[in-house]
């Protein structure tokens, strides 16, 4: 039986093949962002991948905040998907706070089903940037490229593992040792101290919060 025979039984006999529709993925928003100005209002990630051994690939999930330029989370592994992301963000929170947005492209890991249920869940906002557009996302590219600079185009990972315990120093003097321009000299980490401090002294606290999403609820009142 040809082709055109077949269409035409299907025809007479009503048939239809159903349409296969796409999965349901996170659209965030899409709308403009301020200048952050306080710790955790707005997160920035992105994925990068380099090799270990004999050419094998794995991947790096990179999370800064984008007012103190602080990394919060820089994981290594051969796979990284949705659920990975989403389980990873609910650890960096627990140690930093929950931030007000996030930043990201439209990878296909950032925008499955498993991140639109954290986001439901969570309640942080999402926002994703232009297809083709990095430079919407223009502090977590900027934190890329001193990473691949400075640490993936200097060193050879001979194992995960290896490559795990690099990016974990390279990450500690990135936050706590070295000054950055964009905040007057500072480090990243003790940026972040002077203005939680200063947010302490604006609202009179004796003692300091556990978290940032503490420290600035009264903020918003």
């Amino acid at each position: 039986m040809n082709h055109k025979k077949l269409r035409r039984l299907y025809k007479e006999e009503g048939l239809a093949v159903k349409r296969r529709r796409g999965r349901k993925r996170a659209t965030g928003t899409r709308r403009s962002l301020d200048t952050p100005t306080r710790p955790n209002e707005r997160w920035s990630l992105d994925f990068v991948s380099d090799v270990f051994g004999e050419a094998r690939r794995f991947r790096m999930l990179g999370v800064i905040d984008d007012c103190t330029r602080e990394c919060t989370g820089l994981i290594a592994d051969t796979s990284l998907s949705g659920a990975r992301v989403a389980r990873e963000l609910d650890a960096i929170i627990r140690l930093y706070g929950k931030p007000k947005t996030i930043v990201s492209d439209n990878g296909t890991e950032l925008t499955s089903r498993a991140i639109l249920e954290w986001q439901n869940d969570s309640g942080v906002g999402w926002h994703y940037i232009a297809p083709e557009k990095p430079t919407q996302n223009a502090f977590i590219e900027s934190f890329n490229g001193r990473l691949r600079d400075e640490l993936l185009n200097e060193e050879v990972f001979t194992s995960l593992a290896d490559a795990r315990r690099k990016l974990s120093l390279w990450r500690y003097d990135y936050n706590n040792i070295r000054p950055h321009s964009a905040l007057n000299g500072k480090s990243p980490a003790s940026a972040r101290r002077a203005l939680e401090q200063q947010i302490c002294s604006a609202h009179g606290a004796l003692a300091k919060p556990k978290t940032m999403e503490h420290l600035t609820a009264g903020l918003s009142e």
